[in-house]
């Protein structure tokens, strides 16, 4: 059985897979932006970009650290495995995070070079209401529970098509479009594009995805149960190691 990659290259991954996401988010709004003045479309054409991107970084770097490059999904998977010894430990966790973030910070940074745009420029764009931050909630409860549930049901093979399935229709079913990510909201404020997020309006996008992160780890355990061994938290896509889960992985 192939052994577990070393923590390094894990976080590698969870650096370089957030990173791409956030490029891929950011990138696409610019480009929306210059070839459509309606914002239906430009909405339309970074939601799908977002789903093809999110779905082959799943496909891709999944087998190795599980690809969650969301710190929600990390503490979500964390907690839920914390008794069981499945899922990330603290060192990951602790490992993840500023791996995410940092990633999120220099994927935007990226986009806006390749599309010529100052590779730093805080955000103008406010997202400030408890309608848009009750849309976040949402948004990242809907997530957590699909990561959670589809391994507890022996679906953990359809997690790349699944998770961005969902993120692509929570674009357009929130009042938020579904940032959903604490590490892409903050590196979306490093950007002052379509996809950009004003910097005053990120802690309370935080602080309601945490929120929802917690809503969709309960929802998770009532519907589903408690993770077994056959049915690990851990990862949105398990990675191959020496607990590798008897579900299929992709």
């Amino acid at each position: 059985m192939t052994r577990m990659a070393p923590l390094g290259r894990r976080t590698a991954v969870e650096f370089v897979g957030t990173g791409a996401l956030v490029a891929v988010v950011v990138g696409s709004g610019i480009q929306a932006t210059r070839l459509s003045t309606d914002v239906g479309v430009q909405l339309l054409a970074d939601s799908l970009a977002t789903v093809l991107g999110l779905g082959l970084l799943i496909l891709l770097l999944g087998p190795v650290s599980g690809a969650h490059f969301n710190p929600a999904v990390t503490l979500a998977a964390w907690w839920t495995g914390r008794r069981g010894g499945e899922g990330p430990g603290l060192r990951e966790v602790a490992a993840y995070v500023p791996a995410q973030i940092a990633g999120a910070i220099g994927g935007a940074v990226l986009a806006d070079a390749m599309f010529a745009e100052p590779l730093v420029r805080w955000s103008t764009h406010e997202r400030s209401a408890p309608h848009l931050w009750l849309g976040e909630v949402v948004a990242t409860a809907g997530l957590v529970l699909v990561v959670l549930g589809l391994p507890r049901t022996g679906r953990a093979r359809f997690a790349p098509g699944a998770v961005a399935a969902y993120i692509g229709a929570a674009y357009w079913f929130t009042s938020s479009t579904s940032f959903a990510n604490p590490a892409v909201t903050i590196g979306r404020a490093f950007t002052d594009t379509f996809a950009g997020i004003a910097p005053g309006s990120v802690p309370p996008f935080v602080a309601a995805q945490l929120i929802g992160a917690a809503v969709g780890t309960a929802l998770a355990a009532a519907l589903f149960g408690r993770p077994s061994a056959t049915s690990p938290a851990a990862d949105v896509v398990p990675p191959h190691g020496e607990h590798q889960p008897a579900v299929p992985v992709r």
